[in-house]
């Protein structure tokens, strides 16, 4: 049998940054996935092993099934009780990645991916595919820690699921709920003290609201269609982060009221998301109303001291255009969020991307909110 499973990334769309310091934060699904396909093999196809091949990264990674077993003995792990990684399985697992040289030294992120995809693994192949640049903060790693999760947890019978079901089949509300809490585990592992944002994001798709580690799932009304243009500059996350709390520490009357400012955008981007929309009109004003929001999250993004020349290049293209824009995630790079209004013809729509792409970025047309994990069987493989 094949199962298949997709977990769509994520952005940002107000509140980053500001989240750390007790502001709201508001973050949405992108339709774009990661795809994990697991199968079984008979031992004389595989020769009794676990096989995972990353076909975006052209690597093919296996390990005897014996040698996992005796690097990692029973450690009593159940399914349905998620538990964290130790550090001395992590060094266990990771001498077993180290057995790979063929893994590039410059992506430590994705040796400590197949770490997490050895932790949540329990003889099976895994392919694995992404719409989802990586490292670019979509949310690439916690889309496979979910679809991993979700994928294992189909088969070892722990999730109650219609195996005769045909095309793509979602989770009951319980089980994404246990597959979240597994894709956390594995989200640790790649980044140590995550937040829960993108896997919970990634499982539950549409949107939530975060503030002081309370999660809020929201219920778009409107479909909202944004540009993602990827810089391609890299950004050094903890060090942006650490930048923003030391301009804050510097100016102590006023960052907290630019703080304060975020919140109140971030709450009111939920509210006008949540509010319905009957008719053109009504949606056009719900989408002019978040253009400003955007630009006004992107300027106190400006005062925080995250943005980059690679952002404002981004910024004054789509402003040509009257488009509204802003950076997503940490800034300093990475990718930046520009809203196409509903009655945006696709022309402009080309003449954008095709200026952006000139500068060297990569652009991806993207819905937001829309649906989370999903699950398929092939029973036939």
């Amino acid at each position: 049998m094949e199962v298949r499973a997709r977990a769509p990334g994520k952005i940002i769309l107000a509140g980053e940054h500001a989240v750390v310091h007790g502001s709201t934060a508001v973050a949405a699904s992108i339709d774009l996935y990661t795809y994990v396909s697991l199968s079984f093999s008979s031992d004389s196809d595989n020769d009794g092993k676990l096989m995972l091949r990353l076909n975006d990264m052209a690597l093919e990674l296996s390990w005897q099934v014996g040698r996992i077993k005796e690097a990692l003995p029973d450690m009593g792990i159940t399914p349905s009780s998620p538990k964290p990684c130790t550090p001395e399985t992590i060094k266990l697992l990771a001498a077993l990645v180290e057995e790979h040289n063929n893994i590039p030294e410059a992506k430590i992120t994705l040796a400590a991916g197949v770490i997490a995809f050895l932790w949540l693994y329990t003889s099976i192949q895994v392919v694995v595919t992404s719409e989802l640049p990586l490292g670019s903060g979509l949310g690439s790693s916690a889309a496979f820690c979910v679809s991993v999760s979700a994928a294992l947890l189909a088969l070892s019978d722990s999730v109650n699921l219609d195996f005769g079901h045909h095309g793509w089949l979602s989770f009951g509300e319980n089980d994404l709920e246990l597959v979240n809490k597994w894709a956390f585990e594995g989200e640790k592992i790649i980044h140590g003290k995550p937040s829960g944002i993108d896997n919970t994001v990634s499982t539950y798709g549409n949107m939530i609201k975060f503030r002081s580690g309370e999660l809020t799932r929201l219920k778009s009304n409107t479909p909202l269609k944004m540009l993602i243009t990827n810089t391609k500059v890299g950004r050094n996350t903890k060090a942006l982060v650490a930048s923003v709390s030391e301009r804050a520490t510097r100016h102590p009357i006023a960052m907290p009221a630019v703080f304060k400012a975020v919140d109140s955008i971030s709450n009111e981007i939920a509210t006008i998301i949540q509010s319905p929309a009957h008719d053109d009109i009504a949606i056009t004003q719900k989408e002019d109303k978040l253009e400003e929001l955007m630009e006004m999250n992107q300027g106190l993004l400006q005062c925080m001291g995250v943005s980059h020349a690679s952002i404002e290049t981004v910024l004054r293209t789509t402003l040509k255009y009257k488009l509204a824009s802003k950076l997503t995630g940490a800034g300093g790079g990475g990718c930046v969020l520009t809203l196409l209004p509903t009655l945006l013809s696709g022309t402009v729509v080309d003449k954008v991307i095709a200026e952006l792409e000139g500068c060297g970025f990569q652009c991806l047309v993207a819905g937001i909110g829309g649906e989370g994990l999903q699950i398929c069987f092939n029973s036939s493989s």
